[in-house]
């Protein structure tokens, strides 16, 4: 059986004065505040989010 992929998401900019769909986005993507770190499934979907408000977030692959 095959390792799934997961990244890791680092939030390095502030959400402050960002639109509210980029600030909703953030929120489901379950980072709450500035560097904290998370990693979340290599799945399409969470792929299309972080293109969205990518410029939020330091992406590495796990």
């Amino acid at each position: 059986m095959a390792k799934i992929k997961t990244l890791k998401l680092t939030l390095i900019r502030s959400i402050t004065g960002r639109l509210p769909k980029h600030k909703a986005t953030v929120a489901s993507l379950g980072l709450r505040r500035m560097h904290q770190t998370i990693e979340v499934k290599d799945t399409p979907v969470s792929r299309g989010m972080i293109m969205q408000v990518g410029y939020l977030l330091k992406v590495e692959e796990v």
